[in-house]
């Protein structure tokens, strides 16, 4: 067994370094650290708000019974509130109107030439004459079938 005295743990100063300490150390409380370390606290401000426009919202809010009430905002309400000198001026309806009659007119244009081709067609008698107003229809036709409906119609009026 050994000594406890004799065990040198050098955990322990020499007393010679602990006189060559001119300051004592500053101790701190643990209150003073935990000050330093918070940030000052926020405080809130009041900053008051414009009053909005109604929009026409319902929410839910209790009476002075604690009953819920149910509240609408009522823009028209409001606008009556104001008073005459003070209301919104009047908004004017736009109307539009559709024009198809451009396309009407085509389309009635196309429908005469392929009537008259077809009476060329009918009292022609020479074959090559036959033909080539048979392609002058064929090309009518196409081009009243891709006109002729309502499609066609819709992407083509005129709006005023």
């Amino acid at each position: 067994m050994m000594n406890v005295s004799s065990v040198n743990t050098g955990a322990a100063r020499p007393l010679t370094a602990v006189e060559e300490v001119k300051e004592k150390p500053k101790v701190q409380d643990p209150e003073e650290k935990e000050k330093e370390r918070l940030p000052k606290p926020i405080k809130d401000q009041y900053v008051p708000e414009e009053k909005k426009e109604p929009i026409g919202r319902y929410w839910m809010e209790e009476d002075e019974d604690g009953k819920p009430k149910i509240h609408f905002d009522d823009p028209d309400q409001d606008r009556e509130a104001k008073g005459p000198d003070q209301k919104e001026p009047d908004k004017k309806t736009e109307k539009c109107v559709g024009n198809t009659d451009k396309v009407d007119r085509e389309i009635e244009k196309l429908k005469r030439k392929q009537k008259e081709l077809k009476q060329q067609i009918n009292s022609e008698t020479d074959e090559a004459k036959i033909k080539e107003l048979e392609g002058k229809l064929a090309q009518v036709e196409r081009e009243l079938r891709q006109k002729d409906n309502d499609g066609y119609r819709r992407s083509h009026t005129v709006f005023s």
